[in-house]
């Protein structure tokens, strides 16, 4: 048996940078610049009766609090690991982004709430007062969501902020026109309609997020490996016969583990250039960076479990 683990002495391991590593100024800036855009935003839309402006304020709060769980989590997950964790605490991020998902659906409900009241009552909104606002929101969120645009592909916290940001600033593109049409039209009415499309747009634009973070929570395969390829790939290294109990699973946000059993006959060549061979061909072709193989040889020991067990292919 073979483990191949993050930090090992193997050469040609890649992974993607941590977030606290090339991205703590990016949650230090985004948080700081967020605060100061939410306290901003509350204020005048109290000041301007704006149903959308106290929506889209709300939400920037529950941004603020998704980035300061997902910085938080990162910085835990360098820390060493233990005999007790003995994967160190790399699961936290999991579950800070699943935490994250959680917050902003509840934040959304009470919002919800708010704007259903200013839209059976509505009163009189300070439509220049939301245009400028909503304006330095597609500054503040344009600029926060720039910053974590280059690594929002490979880990699902980044991509969660990304994502949030970016959202906020389209939908403060939509706070500017809807201030504008109560400002030229005068119906009251419009500025909650708003919110309400405000609130259908981040909850839409959310639940991708929120259905990823459940599924890492489970142990599912991470999104972006297709399990029956690597199968595939694995069937096709030199010698192997037979893949059984193959499992893939989220070490973290960004890290992701596998542990399958190979059968390959005696006489099929060097067991350790082969593991070594495979390990490498598995961190570059499915970004697997944590791989513990058993060779097997002659006749499979198929265990209950597993992907590839015959019984649960039938």
């Amino acid at each position: 048996m073979a483990h191949d683990h993050h930090g090992s002495d193997h050469a040609g391991h890649h992974h993607g940078p941590p977030p606290d590593g090339n991205f703590s100024k990016a949650f230090g800036w985004g948080i700081a610049l967020n605060l100061l855009f939410v306290a901003l935003e509350a204020a005048g839309g109290l000041w301007a009766n704006s149903s959308a402006l106290l929506s889209d304020a709300g939400h920037n709060l529950s941004d603020v609090l998704s980035l300061a769980l997902a910085w938080g989590a990162a910085l835990l997950a360098k820390r060493r690991s233990s005999a007790r964790y003995t994967y160190g605490y790399k699961g936290i991020t999991i579950q800070a982004a699943l935490l994250n998902a959680a917050l902003l659906y509840a934040a959304l409900g009470g919002i919800l709430w708010e704007t259903i009241s200013h839209l059976r009552h509505p009163e009189p909104v300070n439509g220049k007062l939301v245009m400028l606002l909503a304006g330095l929101g597609i500054v503040v969120n344009g600029f926060t969501a720039w910053l974590f645009s280059s690594g929002q592909k490979g880990d699902v916290n980044v991509r969660g902020a990304y994502l949030h940001m970016l959202t906020d600033a389209l939908v403060s593109v939509g706070v500017v026109i809807g201030g504008g049409l109560v400002l030229w039209t005068g119906w009251l009415w419009l500025d909650p309609v708003i919110s309400l499309g405000i609130l259908g747009i981040v909850a839409y634009g959310s639940w991708g997020l929120m259905r990823e973070t459940v599924q890492l929570s489970m142990q599912a395969v991470p999104a972006g490996i297709d399990l029956e390829k690597v199968r595939e790939f694995l069937l096709a290294r030199p010698g192997v016969t037979d893949v059984h109990d193959l499992h893939v699973w989220p070490l973290s946000t960004q890290e992701t583990a596998l542990t399958v059993h190979l059968v390959r006959p005696s006489g099929s060549g060097p067991a350790n250039t082969f593991l070594q061979e495979l390990h490498h061909a598995l961190q570059h072709e499915f970004n697997i960076g944590h791989s513990t193989v058993q060779i097997e040889q002659d006749s499979p020991l198929a265990g209950p479990h597993g992907c590839c067990d015959e019984e649960d292919a039938a």
